[in-house]
């Protein structure tokens, strides 16, 4: 059965964070003055972050458990090696692991904003949850058969045939 190794790095999951943080924080600053301080992830945020991390590779881990071979700890960057079909197809390997970063940062982020911003918790949430169920749709579809040794088609040649037209015109 092949495998596929998946890397989702874990340092431009915190930089995507902090600038969805940061730019909803100033886009709200008209309605809310504290807003930006309030929603925007500092240094000081790093260990609910590293909690919301450990989360997110948790789930990561159990939705693609029936593959799985091995996981990286929950310190690092999170790298999976999972077995596929045969008849998986390898072209969608950048995208499915686009949609595993993308649904890390909508997890932690989602997590942030039930703290920070909980009107847009649970978009991110509900965002995060479409981001996996993206990964898993991808690794379960298949590419179309093959045949071996097939022929190609023969196509019937047509004759040169004049055009009939229509003689009243």
């Amino acid at each position: 059965m092949p495998t596929i190794t998946l890397t989702v790095n874990k340092a431009n999951v915190w930089n995507e964070v902090a600038k969805t943080s940061g730019y909803t924080g100033d886009k709200m600053t008209d309605a809310d003055e504290n807003a930006y301080e309030r929603i925007l992830i500092t240094d000081e945020d790093q260990k609910s972050l590293q909690r919301f991390w450990e989360e997110a590779v948790a789930v990561a881990n159990d939705q693609l458990k029936e593959m799985l071979e091995t996981a990286s700890s929950m310190n690092s960057d999170y790298r999976v090696t999972l077995h596929v079909s045969k008849s998986y197809d390898q072209v969608l390997n950048p995208s499915v692991q686009a949609a595993l970063t993308s649904y890390f940062i909508s997890a932690i982020v989602g997590r942030w904003y039930k703290f920070s911003n909980k009107a847009e918790a649970e978009s991110y949430l509900s965002e995060a949850a479409n981001m996996m169920d993206d990964v898993l749709r991808k690794l379960y579809s298949r590419k179309r058969p093959r045949r071996p040794n097939r022929e190609p088609p023969i196509h019937p040649i047509i004759p040169d045939i004049p055009i009939l037209t229509d003689p009243n015109n």
